[in-house]
Order: structure tokens, then C-alpha cells, then sequence
């Protein structure tokens, strides 16, 4: 029999099956699709990261209180705040003859809030800063202004509001927020009535950058967020914008240096602050999605390993089912060759089909996934990538060729005498 011959006659049996063929090809699917899926989310996570920084710009450097453990976060104990970083480590760091890259230097502390306006209180994040803010961070302005420096220096009684909590507070009243007084009391401390404040402006919506609502926050003055609202006098960060990225690395070590003298650091003692650049915790988080994709690649693979043992059992009671019409084909003049081709031609159909649905299966999948993600408000792109597609297709057929390999060559070296015999 032909070649052409061979494929029909697979096709007749197998469609002859359709219950055994599907339920063999179930495994082979659910493996593919997971293939798919699996590379098409780190593929949208490694985007998600990547707009992420773009936010935030790669030319930025935030200090943190703390000793870092090698190239992780700070280390921070349980309970325990760390109160390395103060206000005259930020004014030290704007010393252009010391750090001389530095194009702006935001020192901040952060807490949670609720805030009051007439007769609506909503539970929002509060992030005390300096008017440099806006020079490190890129923000628009939606409505008026972000606080100078003159009124973040004097303590002046102003705010500014991120865009979610001018939309709960001044939403559908025909209100203009600027000019308005809100009270601001630090959620976490039994404060009464709480400070209130003037606002002066409203950011543009931002979105969220590394996971966290940027617009869901109510940026103060510095020293109204350390004195009244948390009563500290140490910082949560600071930022330091850089002029060029090629610039970066001298930055840390300049920061460093700077920050060392402050902190009577010696040469060889352990440094009670951490210095990161935006970029290296991409690089990290990069490299984690990176290895956790691979291990879920390799849970996908071992479902298609056990498609595979399923084809190899369903092909074996196949030849088994088949061994008196293998002897007639013998009978008749079909070779050991022509009977090979012949079942392991359906092993293969079997498993190419089970690789096609599972891509198919895996693309619908992962575009529901970019959507839920875009739904949520994560700029999540959609990315299932040929090398993707065809390394699924590829290893299904590759499991079919592997694990149809023994039943073929089984039905091929029949006796046709016995095979004849046999019921």
C-alpha cells in the first residue's frame, strides 16, 4: 500500500474510534495548551514588568533603611522599623560636589490614611515628600499644582490628590476640588478630627507601577507627614533622579560614599542602607518569572509524558484488537514496513491532533487571561510567539513518534500464521 493509501486507512480507524482517539489526545492537549499558556504568561509578565519601569524610568535610584541580603530587598525583621535614613541624609545627597549626576532628590515617608471631606470619609495611603517629588517621579498635573518648596519647608497646611481619591471624594458633585479642606488622620493611630489640610492640586490617573495604585494616595508635606500624622523624624526612602543612564553606576557609588560619611560608616563595616536602581529590580523580577516559567513549563511537560503513556497503552490494546487484520494485510502481501508506517502513522495523527486542539485550546486561554489582566487595569500584552507554537507542535508529535515507536514495531513482527489464529 501507498503512502497516500496508509494515511486514509489511519484515518478510517481512527475515526472509526472517536471516543478512544479523543480520550487518547486528552492528555496530549492539556499538556500543548499548557505549553502555550505557560510562555504566554511570561511573556505578558516580563511586559507588565517592563511598563512597569517605564513609569518610573530606569535612571532612578531608591535608598532604602536597611542592609540589603546580596542582591535581594532590605532586610527587614519582623516588627522591628528600621529608622536608618533622616532628613540630612536626603540634604547631603543633594550636594552637586558629591554627587554631582543627581538631577533631583526626593526624600519620603509613607503611611495609611483616612480622609474626610464634608460628610464623606474614605481609607486611602498618604506619602509625605518633599517638592521635589514631581522632578524624580514624572506626573502630570490634572488640576492645579503640586506644593513648592516655600510651602513644603514652611509645614504648609496643603495637599495634593491622586486621581481615585478625587474621583471618591469630588465625583459627580460639580465640586472644584482646589480651594477645598480636607481632614487627613493617620489610620493606624487614634488621632482626633485629624489635620486639615487645603488642596491645591490633582494628579493626572497613573495607574500602577510594580503592583501599587499610584493613584490612590494624598501627597502632603514632608514634615506634616513626619510630625503630625506619624510623629517620627526619620524617612521610609529616598529617590534620586539621574541625569543620564550611563550614569547610573557612578550615582551609587557616590550615594554611597556620601551616605557612609553621614553614617560614620567605615571601610569593611556593614552599611545600614541599601541602594537600588529601578532597573536591577526589573532584572530581578525579571529573573524570577523566568525560572518559574520554566517549572511550570516542565509540570506542563510531564502531563505531556503522561498523554504520551496513555497513546502508548490505547496503541498496544489497538494492536492487541487488531492482530487478526495485521494477518490478513500480511496475508495479502502487506511487509513488516507498510505495518509499521501504518500504526505509527496513527500515533502520530493522534498526537498531531492533540498538539493543534492544545494550541488552539491554549491561544483562547491566554487571550482571556490578557483580558482579565486589562479588565484589572495591568498593561498585560497578549503574546503567544511562533518559536511557542511550534515547540508545541513540535514535542506532541515528537511524544506520538516516541511512544507509538514500540506498538508499531510490535504489529509490524507478527506472525501472520499466528496473527491469523488468534482470537
Amino acid at each position: 500500500m501507498d503512502f497516500i493509501g496508509t494515511i486514509k486507512l489511519v484515518f478510517r480507524t481512527l475515526l472509526a474510534r472517536k471516543g478512544r482517539s479523543f480520550l487518547t489526545i486528552l492528555g496530549i492537549v492539556i499538556g500543548v495548551a499548557g505549553v502555550i499558556i505557560i510562555i504566554a504568561l511570561g511573556a505578558g509578565a516580563q511586559s507588565l514588568i517592563l511598563s512597569q519601569v517605564t513609569k518610573l524610568g530606569s535612571d532612578l535610584l531608591s535608598i532604602q533603611p536597611g542592609k540589603s541580603n546580596e542582591k535581594g530587598p532590605p532586610a527587614q525583621v519582623f516588627g522591628i522599623v528600621i529608622t536608618t535614613l533622616v532628613n540630612d541624609d536626603a540634604n547631603a545627597l543633594r550636594s552637586k560636589a558629591q554627587v554631582p549626576y543627581a538631577t533631583a532628590v526626593n526624600a519620603l515617608v509613607r503611611g495609611s490614611a483616612s480622609v474626610t471631606w464634608q460628610n464623606k470619609t474614605i481609607d486611602t495611603n498618604f506619602v509625605g515628600s518633599d517638592s521635589e517629588y514631581p522632578n524624580v517621579i514624572e506626573i502630570k498635573m490634572q488640576e492645579g499644582q503640586f506644593f513648592d518648596r516655600q510651602q513644603a519647608d514652611g509645614d504648609a497646611n496643603v495637599a495634593v490628590l491622586g486621581y481615585s481619591v478625587y474621583t471618591q471624594l469630588f465625583a459627580n458633585t460639580g465640586v472644584n476640588p482646589i480651594g477645598q479642606v480636607i481632614k487627613v488622620r493617620n489610620a493606624t493611630q487614634a488621632q482626633a478630627g485629624g489635620v486639615p489640610l487645603r488642596i491645591i492640586g490633582v494628579i493626572e490617573e497613573r495607574g500602577t507601577a510594580f503592583f501599587q495604585d499610584q493613584d490612590d494616595q494624598v501627597f502632603i508635606p514632608l514634615a506634616i507627614g513626619q510630625k503630625q500624622l506619624l510623629g517620627i523624624r526619620y524617612l521610609a526612602s529616598i529617590n534620586i533622579k539621574i541625569d543620564k543612564t550611563e550614569n547610573v553606576s557612578q550615582t551609587i557609588l557616590d550615594a554611597t560614599n556620601v551616605l557612609n560619611q553621614n553614617h560614620k560608616i567605615r571601610k569593611g563595616d556593614e552599611a545600614d542602607f541599601t541602594v537600588r536602581n529601578i532597573a536591577d529590580a526589573v532584572s530581578l523580577l525579571s529573573t524570577i518569572t523566568n525560572a518559574l516559567r520554566l517549572f511550570l513549563t516542565a509540570m506542563a511537560g510531564i502531563a505531556l509524558v503522561v498523554g504520551g503513556v496513555g497513546i502508548l497503552n490505547i496503541m498496544l490494546a489497538t494492536v492487541a484488537e487488531r492482530t487478526r487484520e495485521i494477518g490478513l494485510r500480511k496475508a495479502v502481501g502487506a511487509n513488516n514496513k507498510s505495518i509499521m508506517y501504518q500504526f505509527l502513522l496513527e500515533a502520530g495523527c493522534l498526537t498531531f491532533l492533540g498538539g493543534i486542539l492544545g494550541i488552539i485550546l491554549g491561544i483562547i486561554i491566554s487571550y482571556l487571561i490578557s483580558l482579565l489582566m486589562h479588565y484589572l487595569g495591568y498593561q498585560w500584552q497578549f503574546i503567544v510567539s511562533i518559536s511557542s507554537v511550534l515547540l508545541a507542535v513540535g514535542v506532541s508529535i515528537l511524544t506520538g513518534v516516541i511512544f507509538g515507536l514500540y506498538p508499531a514495531l510490535k504489529a509490524s513482527r507478527l506472525n501472520p500464521i499466528d496473527a491469523l489464529r488468534y482470537e
